[in-house]
């Protein structure tokens, strides 16, 4: 990746886009790719779409999701503490302790997740987001209400950082990761001539109903549609590979095998990657992905679809850390799919040798 579209990834990155709440990221997104496509469309559930070669009759979505998961106010008692629920698939573990920011009414409010100190007896046990709070500094209910209102959305306070000068680390890399390799695919072929349509969207609500992808899906009508997301490395201690296969930082992008999966889109990319001597990782995906790509699948009459993954280190925390190689290799991977593409490829996996 270039410097430049590596300051694109950590603005990205830096901008707040909890799930229900993308707006801000998505108009970024937009003015960054109305530079490069032919045509940007939204639609009503908040998705941006930047297309190359609107014309062609076989059209290909890539589809990256721009949200992230977050708290929600629930509850502010008359101390002025803020309670919260999950907008999304939040660990309270990983949330204890951490800086937050209030994305108010008024502008952001920060605030702290406070937790009981280990000479008071600490936190035992299991525990869910309901045990503990948000303190911002307020003396009173009221004076939070100023501020606050029950269903604001908090982020946690989280800058991204290059480390070793290969992996990038912070909050939210699921899946703004994705939303920009989607938008790099589309910058790179920018003057490039192709034989069909590419519709990249940034997709919203992934991480809580992934009703954004089914909007795009059904208003696009794809030939075929590609998630581009990311699933979990099991290179780190404490993780039971024999239950969770293999999958690596620095090894290249992730297909999924299973049966939503189609199996001649698979083949073409498995040909693109031997193509650029790119490896490849895999993963099980038996009955559905748990990424947009479920959602894009039951639309219409059906579309054929696969899934891109990039290898991420600790899920849902607010650590979450992935290979800057393996972000370039999942552009490359597509980039050069796209190319392949003459826009009579059958779909079918009976035309399979």
């Amino acid at each position: 990746m270039t410097e430049k579209n590596t300051d694109f990834l950590m603005e990205l990155l830096n901008t707040a886009s909890p799930s229900s709440y993308e707006m801000p990221i998505q108009r970024k997104w937009m003015e960054e790719m109305k530079k490069y496509a032919d045509e940007i469309q939204t639609d009503d559930s908040g998705n941006v779409i930047a297309v190359k070669n609107p014309e062609a009759e076989t059209k290909v979505m890539l589809a990256g999701h721009c949200d992230e998961i977050a708290l929600v106010v629930n509850r502010i008692d008359e101390q002025g503490y803020i309670y919260v629920d999950k907008m999304g698939g939040v660990n309270p573990k990983a949330a204890v302790g951490m800086k937050v920011d209030i994305l108010g009414s008024k502008g952001d409010l920060s605030g702290v997740i406070g937790v009981n100190a280990q000479h008071h007896g600490g936190l035992k046990g299991d525990f869910d987001l309901s045990d503990l709070f948000i303190d911002c500094g307020a003396r009173s209910k009221e004076e939070v209400a100023e501020y606050v209102q029950i269903g604001d959305l908090a982020v946690y306070r989280r800058t991204p950082e290059v480390m070793m000068d290969r992996y990038i680390s912070g909050r939210g890399l699921d899946n703004r990761t994705g939303q920009f390799i989607v938008g790099e695919v589309i910058r790179r072929l920018h003057k490039e001539e192709i034989n069909v349509g590419v519709y990249a969207a940034s997709t919203v609500n992934e991480e809580t109903n992934m009703g954004g992808a089914y909007f795009a899906a059904a208003g696009v009508e794809p030939t075929m549609a590609i998630a581009c997301d990311v699933t979990f490395a099991t290179d780190y201690p404490g993780v039971d590979k024999s239950k969770y296969g293999e999958v690596e930082l620095e090894k290249g992008p992730v297909l999924a095998k299973g049966a939503p999966i189609n199996r001649n889109i698979n083949q073409m990319l498995e040909h693109a990657a031997g193509e650029k001597n790119i490896s490849l990782q895999y993963e099980l995906t038996s009955r559905a992905t748990g990424t947009d790509a479920d959602r894009m699948r039951l639309t219409g009459k059906g579309v054929p679809v696969s899934l891109v993954s990039l290898p991420l280190r600790y899920m849902h925390s607010p650590v979450e850390t992935a290979s800057v190689d393996d972000i370039e290799e999942c552009i490359e991977l597509l980039v050069t799919f796209i190319k392949n593409l003459n826009g009579d490829e059958s779909l079918n996996p009976l035309d399979l040798a």
